[in-house]
């Protein structure tokens, strides 16, 4: 964690709690870790926005010089807002695109998701280069619903269908220059390096293809017994790869990633406050409700996913087992389910809480704000701080007041 108890206090005084905590210095180390990836004909590092759009976010990394990956329309328009040029932009979207013919009349980078997609593009944009995303057949992921790569997932055009695509591209006259693979979030690091093997086999049939995004999912270590992926491991055996496939075909590719959860996962955390203790009996659970839950980190009731939770000021308390819990009316609303399944219990030995004790809920920079279930039980959106070099809070999302949370409703009054 990167906050101290003072600091955290300084959080709920300031700016109330729940509230999201993002680290300056946690997000630069870990973006530069990246930019330092092993590679032999070029690299970009693309952020998959998805993992964490806060426009404070998309500032720091423009300033580090990385692109973006974008997964809608809408974050396209987040990322030129922030500052990103359109070249520096891809959209990779699983949604044909509404506004194509603006999009690419912009300058962003369209990646074609599947056939329908790649027509579309040649319809509108004839004798063009494109990009294509492939399923190669093989996936990894955390859980099943992290895994996008293989047979039970939509995501991309199935391998096997290249030679239609090939077919689609000469019928409109596009070069197939990029192609893309992106397998999971929590991908196996032996199964990521097995599937970019595969993406540079179908790249090779490709013999217009001069960069090869091999997208992100690195595994990011949020608890203490779980092991990050090794950037630097997985680049050199990739430059390796990419070596070898210039002395098979004499072909140099450039190299892309686009990890989003690697680098903001571990910087960011919500601050909360323990606002109800209960039990239930000598055989059943000590449960600690807490003001937030789903709400703001819904990756532990979506997928059993874990995230460190510390309860601050609690030494010299007996210890207990915990259970942490949201405050919706709902009964998935868990922030300490078993790994991997979000249907069962997984109780926190810790200091046992009180009433008041404020918690900070750790991992939370990535896919927490992005994917949160904002006003359910009419909750409004929780804020966003900024926490600078030398312990400055800064404010980069205002608390959502709850005027704001009814303002589309029509017909009120």
């Amino acid at each position: 964690m990167f906050l101290t108890q003072a600091t955290a206090a300084a959080v709920r005084e300031e700016f109330g709690t729940p509230c999201y905590v993002y680290d300056r210095s946690t997000l630069e180390a870990a973006a530069r870790n990246a930019l330092a990836f092993p590679n032999a004909f070029g690299f970009t590092l693309r952020y998959a926005m998805k993992a964490n759009p806060s426009h404070s976010v998309l500032r720091l990394f423009l300033g580090l010089g990385l692109h973006v990956d974008a997964s809608s329309e809408h974050e396209v328009e987040r990322a030129i807002r922030a500052g990103f040029e359109p070249g520096r932009i891809q959209l990779t979207s699983q949604a044909p695109a509404r506004g194509l013919q603006s999009v690419v009349d912009r300058g962003v980078l369209y990646n074609a998701c599947s056939l329908t997609q790649l027509e579309n593009f040649g319809k509108l944009f004839p004798g063009r280069e494109a990009s294509i995303r492939i399923n190669p057949g093989l996936g990894s992921g955390s859980t099943n619903r992290t895994n996008v790569g293989g047979p039970g997932s939509s995501f991309g055009i199935w391998h096997e269908h290249l030679d239609e695509a090939k077919a689609l591209a000469a019928l409109h006259g596009l070069r197939l220059t990029r192609m893309h693979t992106h397998i999971g979030s929590g991908t196996d690091p032996v199964v990521w390096k097995r599937v970019a093997r595969m993406s540079l086999g179908i790249a090779g049939r490709l013999p217009d293809a001069r960069v090869l995004n091999l997208g992100g999912g690195f595994k990011v270590a949020r608890m203490p017994s779980e092991k990050s992926t090794d950037l630097q491991d997985v680049g050199a055996h990739m430059k390796q790869e990419f070596m070898d496939f210039r002395e098979r075909t004499g072909r140099e590719l450039h190299v892309e990633i686009e990890p989003g959860t690697a680098l903001v996962a571990n910087a960011g955390c919500v601050v909360a406050t323990v606002i109800d203790v209960v039990d239930t009996g000598k055989d059943g659970y000590v449960f600690a409700k807490l003001d937030t839950g789903m709400n703001e980190v819904t990756r532990p009731s979506l997928y059993g996913a874990q995230h460190p939770i510390d309860v601050l000021g609690g030494e010299g308390r007996d210890a207990a087992k915990v259970v942490f819990v949201g405050p919706c009316c709902e009964s998935g609303d868990i922030l300490t389910p078993a790994p991997g399944d979000p249907e069962a219990l997984a109780p926190r030995d810790v200091p046992r809480p009180c009433v008041g004790d404020l918690v900070v809920v750790g991992g939370a920079g990535a896919y927490c704000a992005a994917m949160s279930t904002i006003n359910y039980n009419s909750y409004p959106q929780a804020p966003e701080v900024m926490h600078e070099e030398g312990g400055k809070l800064r404010l980069v999302r205002r608390r959502q007041t709850f005027d704001q949370v009814v303002e589309n409703e029509v017909g009120q009054g």
